[in-house]
């Protein structure tokens, strides 16, 4: 998979994060569950089935929307670190 996808990802996802745990205004939040939920419906499909791991509606549920961010956010960071391995072997 390409880096700058799962960097694109991380970025995105990780900047929302910082807003969505710092607000305390509830429409605020919303629009950000609703920013991730359009974000999610246009990413590389392939990633989004590698961070869901088969979780219907990951990222989509307003219920666990929070834990499922920061699922997906560890997630990218370990691949982030295998994809700066991969690059360093191969210099």
């Amino acid at each position: 998979m390409d880096k700058n996808i799962i960097d694109i990802a991380y970025c995105f996802l990780h900047q929302k994060q910082q807003v969505y745990l710092h607000s305390r205004m509830d429409w605020q939040r919303d629009d950000i569950e609703m920013a991730v939920a359009d974000y999610v419906r246009q990413m590389n499909k392939e990633l989004y089935i590698l961070l869901s791991a088969g979780l219907p509606d990951f990222l989509l549920t307003h219920s666990r929307f929070e834990a499922d961010l920061s699922h997906a956010l560890q997630q990218l960071e370990q691949l982030q670190q295998v994809s700066e391995e991969l690059k360093k072997s191969t210099d």
